[in-house]
């Protein structure tokens, strides 16, 4: 009799596990559709507002000609204490840059990702002080996730070549001249182009297609040392999935610094779909699959108190790696252009 009720256990067990797991996946192929055609994203064109004359700005795109040198694209999502200190050491190195260099022209693009505390009033102080021309402001009105905030920056921004890099100053801006360097170098290589970069009328960067990708990876053993346990754990766990999804060639995917020429942004920002936590690992695969040649080159960072990133992160990681798997794997997530 209690071997019955046992094996009764156990078959009831086994149901459970099946009707979830039959609900997950049900729930996975209803989300890949979804997402289908990218309908979910934000697609009401931002508002470009000068803060200081009140009038609205024309609003670029990614299909546009370039009217800078370089686009700097920050996520920012309740970052009212740490945005101002990343913008000031960012601005003031690409005006040192641009007084040294009349042809580098740059522009700054904060897209507050609906924050709830004062971000966007620190973004607009920027504007303000440093006018629309070279710092701008897109506000999604809700809370999106990091990768919605950053296809949307690029989609309207009109740089040459664009970067992304994170409102907690981890990485030294500074350190975009090794990303750029290496785009320059590609082009050369594939191209050649003359000599000097912003000043030769003949180089048409924005038009060479390659990324270049920011890197911790030869911090890795310093930082298994020093950093919290529970985030050494997540991220090994996390580059063995990204291994099985993408495959090798990239070590680091998730530094939240990195470098697209205009012609790479138009392919890559147009195609993706994830919004959040694994967005970085879908623009690996889509450079895999555009045969977009990709640079890893190693920044210097340092950890930032504030992260985002925590335990209960695990769960909705393996769920976009599962749809973005299920969705390209599947053919329903159609690749355009």
């Amino acid at each position: 009799m209690g071997g019955a009720v046992i094996w009764t256990a156990f078959e009831v067990l086994f149901i459970v596990a099946i009707m979830l797991a039959f609900g997950v996946v049900s729930a996975m192929v209803l989300e890949t559709f979804r997402r289908r055609f990218n309908h979910n994203h934000v697609e009401a064109p931002p508002v470009f507002e000068d803060p200081n004359s009140l009038n609205q700005v024309p609003c670029p795109h990614i299909f546009d000609s370039a009217e800078k040198y370089i686009s700097l694209i920050v996520p920012a999502y309740n970052e009212e204490n740490r945005l101002a200190g990343t913008l000031d050491e960012t601005l003031n190195y690409l005006q040192q840059r641009a007084a040294k260099d009349k042809s580098f022209t740059y522009e700054v693009i904060i897209v507050d990702d609906g924050s709830a505390d004062g971000t966007t009033r620190v973004a607009f102080d920027y504007v303000k002080r440093y006018l629309v021309e070279n710092v701008r402001v897109i506000l999604l009105g809700r809370n999106h996730g990091k990768g919605e905030a950053i296809r949307k920056g690029m989609l309207h921004s009109r740089g040459e070549i664009l970067l992304m890099l994170d409102a907690d100053g981890a990485t030294k801006v500074t350190d975009l001249e090794k990303l750029e360097n290496q785009i320059i170098a590609v082009a050369r290589k594939g191209h050649e182009f003359g000599q000097s970069i912003a000043s030769d009328s003949t180089l048409r960067i924005a038009d060479v297609i390659v990324a270049a990708i920011g890197s911790r990876a030869h911090l890795e053993e310093q930082a298994l040392a020093t950093r919290k346990w529970y985030r050494n754990f997540l991220m090994k766990g996390f580059h063995v999935v990204v291994m099985l999804a993408v495959g090798s060639g990239i070590r680091d995917t998730q530094c939240g610094f990195k470098m697209f020429t205009r012609a790479a942004a138009r392919k890559l920002f147009t195609n993706i779909r994830l919004k959040r936590w694994c967005f970085d690992v879908e623009l690996v695969y889509l450079c895999n699959t555009f045969h977009i040649p990709m640079v890893e080159i190693s920044v210097n960072w340092s950890e930032i108190p504030g992260s985002k990133i925590n335990m209960a992160s695990i769960p909705n990681m393996l769920w976009e790696m599962g749809l973005m798997s299920l969705g390209y794997r599947t053919g329903i997530w159609k690749i355009y252009g």
